[in-house]
């Protein structure tokens, strides 16, 4: 008797599949020596599979980060003129809410094991930006100057970032990013909103 046949992954696997076969081989041969068909190779799908779910090698590690974020900027700027410290605050706390480890809690850890030192710190900054902007514009919304909106919006974004990294450094299942991120903000109540 033989094993039925399956043409493919099911659809609710194929993204974890994937990541997990990223992850595999960013820490076998590096990052920046993975191509996407290897990849697709190792999970055994097609490379149009990979770009239904990334849009490209980068995607894999980030875009649980990028959805969360998109979330917390839209969360921000419904805020208009009532933005203030704790509401942004708030925000924040939701955006790392349930963040459990994954491919870019790896990637943190692993930097160097999978090459990815120059690509994080790259990667990251624009997502730091993005949110950092995000924050600055529900500052200014809520009347406060520009420059003082935009340090506002600087601070809190790398409070983010940077609880993100120390809980993914630390491993990321001894943790909570939300333990993280509250030590962070406790470093921001000198930065008053107003």
């Amino acid at each position: 008797m033989t094993a039925p046949s399956r043409a493919g992954r099911p659809k609710s696997s194929s993204r974890e599949t994937l990541a997990e076969a990223a992850c595999e081989l960013f820490l076998e041969q590096g990052y920046d020596a993975t191509s996407v068909a290897d990849i697709t190779r190792r999970a055994g799908v097609s490379r149009s599979s990979f770009f239904n779910y990334f849009s490209s090698k980068s995607d894999v590690l980030w875009s649980g980060l990028d959805t969360r974020i998109a979330e917390a900027s839209d969360a921000l700027a419904s805020l208009a003129n009532d933005a203030d410290a704790e509401s942004v605050r708030e925000i924040l706390r939701e955006t790392v809410r349930g963040f459990a480890p994954d491919p870019l809690a790896l990637a943190l850890r692993n930097r160097s094991a999978m090459g990815l030192d120059d690509e994080l710190v790259r990667d990251t900054g624009v997502r730091q930006i993005r949110l950092a902007s995000a924050i600055s514009e529900a500052a200014r919304s809520a009347g406060m100057g520009v420059i003082r909106a935009d340090i506002i919006g600087a601070a809190y974004a790398a409070a983010l970032f940077s609880s993100l990294r120390v809980w993914a450094e630390q491993g990321a299942g001894t943790g909570s990013p939300e333990i993280a991120l509250e030590g962070a903000l406790g470093g921001l109540d000198e930065l008053r909103w107003t």
